[in-house]
């Protein structure tokens, strides 16, 4: 009975010995998880901005053949390593695919979460083990059913990262392999969005008060909860557009198609705009699924190194459980111009403006937390500081895109790449980043160099801006996106062409700087600086009350919490931190 109770505790019964395939592979343990989740996810984000540099190239320089791997990329149609326009299109939905879906949303919160969330609560492990470990398999098959598409006949899907019908129903083998991969991507995040929900509602140490948890936790229960709601309906959608491909159905399909100068001989009645409704219904609960998880890891990282609390905790809650039920009747605002009235678009403006509110709630609660704070700037705080104005531009920047009279000026131009670039790149990335170089000795017993940190720092910082803000700039003088050659066809566009060659030489230095993160990432593991403490950053949470690295089951007793979770810097305590395990000395 007495051996039951310790298991109960994650005391793991050691009798049966793992072998490799269960350990690693295999593995149900939410630590290995997390560390393959994140793995894959930087892999594939590798590979998402490595098309994005081929694209850059051709925007810069349009029909010139590109270096080094143009002949590989060229065929029987584009003699000499020129890109076609169809390639330059499958270029441009597969990186956006790759990088929401297959980088920052796995590893925001497959990775942060998975490995994080137990820990942060006193917990052995998720509530439920094989679920998880389903949960990253499908990931994973979902990533190689899209990166497969690239090598079927005409090419991988060519019809944006939104799918839109009726042209990706009529697109080539590509989308279908496409719709595959979401299908097995959406249920990944639903096994997880299940799991997280549990195991923080009921695997939280005695104690743990839903307001003495963490604001990472807090993040991560909200993101849970807009994967769960929003996903289905998209999940639905695809299973629809895959049965108008493949089955000869016509959910998204008018009539009255013409395609090629031929009639399309389907029964016709559906509705592409149903599409748009039901892609964005989680498309936009999505952008708060990559900016809240950023949001938990910046809290974290700012009360840290400025040794005090944060300024605001229950209300930087109240506004993420807000930001999570608005977030659900804004979608119709990427919509305006599909005419659907002036009543209802009215209702979205107002519901966009609204939802700003809570973001400012949050991003201001975090600049106030800076005031006053002996700042430590670390290579996790110079991230995570730069996260702030990063975001804001990008929030700032997408009110605009909220009012239907700018809208129609401003859609589908370079404007709208530069906004919501700004929210999740030099946003949300820049938060990940700095959550890597954080937790980095937690998980591997090393701290990352802090030169080679402040390097590719700066560089990214300096460069990746240099990207973005000229797209503002293009958009309002009204250049499109997803033209291949960047708009040189167009008389309106000569005046600001010139920003593409920049752009295009920034994002080569942007590459260039990332170098010295994978060096810096894998050098680290091997021959970094040994952590002298289990709590190398002198935190107060949970995860730095484990053993370095946690062993399977985490803690060696089961934790007790007393305070919440940011007490720094507290009056007549001999530390300037008491972790919430500490007992009170009477």
């Amino acid at each position: 009975m007495e051996h039951t109770a310790g298991l109960a505790h994650g005391e793991h019964d050691t009798s049966h010995e793992l072998s490799f395939w269960e350990k690693y592979i295999f593995s149900q343990d939410h630590k290995v998880i997390g560390i393959q989740y994140g793995i894959t996810a930087l892999l594939f984000l590798l590979f998402g901005f490595t098309l994005m540099i081929i694209m850059r190239w051709q925007l810069a320089y349009p029909g010139q053949p590109i270096p080094l791997i143009g002949q590989w990329l060229g065929d029987a149609n584009a003699p000499g390593g020129i890109m076609l326009p169809e390639f330059y299109n499958q270029l441009g939905a597969m990186h956006g695919t790759i990088m929401v879906f297959l980088g920052v949303v796995p590893l925001a919160v497959g990775a942060f979460g998975n490995y994080l969330v137990p820990l942060q609560i006193g917990a052995p492990d998720m509530a439920f083990p094989k679920l998880n470990m389903m949960s990253y398999w499908s990931y994973f098959l979902g990533g190689v059913t899209m990166l497969s598409s690239f090598f079927v006949p005409g090419g991988a899907a060519n019809s944006g990262w939104t799918s839109y019908a009726p042209l990706a129903t009529i697109a080539t083998t590509g989308q279908t392999f496409w719709l595959c991969g979401m299908i097995f991507l959406i249920t990944s995040s639903l096994l997880g969005s299940v799991n997280f929900i549990v195991t923080i509602v009921q695997l939280r140490a005695k104690g743990l008060t839903f307001m003495r948890l963490p604001f990472f936790v807090w993040a991560q229960l909200v993101t849970s909860f807009l994967l769960l709601l929003a996903f289905p309906p998209l999940e639905a959608a695809g299973v629809l557009q895959l049965m108008d491909r493949l089955a000869g159905t016509s959910f998204f399909l008018p009539s009255g198609l013409v395609i090629s100068g031929q009639p399309l001989h389907v029964s016709g009645g559906g509705s592409p705009i149903l599409w748009q409704h039901l892609f964005w219904f989680l498309a936009h609960p999505e952008v708060y699924v990559l900016i809240l998880p950023a949001m938990g890891i910046v809290a974290e990282i700012i009360a840290n190194n400025t040794r005090k609390p944060l300024w605001g905790y229950k209300s930087m809650v109240y506004a993420t459980i807000f930001l999570g039920f608005m977030s659900f009747i804004v979608w119709a605002h990427h919509m305006f111009m599909t005419g659907m009235g002036t009543v209802i678009s009215a209702f979205f403006q107002t519901t966009t403006m609204i939802i700003s509110i809570p973001s400012v709630i949050i991003l201001t609660a975090l600049l106030l937390s800076l005031y006053g704070g002996s700042i430590r700037f670390t290579v996790p705080m110079l991230f995570a500081t730069a996260f702030l104005p990063m975001f804001g531009i990008g929030g700032l920047t997408g009110l605009p895109l909220g009012l239907a009279p700018s809208d129609i000026h401003l859609h589908d131009t370079y404007y709208v790449i530069g906004h919501f670039h700004y929210v999740v790149a030099p946003g949300t990335l820049f938060a990940l980043f700095a959550g890597i170089y954080y937790w980095f000795p937690k998980v591997t017993g090393r701290q990352m160099n802090n030169a080679l940190g402040r390097i590719h720092f700066f560089g990214s910082f300096i460069f990746i801006n240099g990207i973005f803000m000229p797209m503002f700039i293009e958009g309002l003088a009204g250049v499109s996106r997803r033209l291949y050659d960047g708009g040189q066809q167009y008389a309106h566009a000569q005046g600001v062409l010139h920003w593409n060659v920049f752009m295009s030489i920034s994002a080569f230095c942007l590459f260039f700087f990332q170098l010295f993160f994978i060096i810096n990432f894998f050098w680290s593991m091997k021959k970094g600086k040994k952590v002298n403490s289990d709590n190398p950053w002198d935190a107060t949470t949970l995860e730095w009350d484990t053993p370095t690295p946690p062993p399977h089951g985490n803690f060696i007793k089961p934790l007790e919490v007393f305070r919440g979770p940011y007490e720094y810097s507290v009056p007549g305590k001999s530390r300037d931190f008491v972790p919430q395990s500490e007992q009170e000395k009477v």
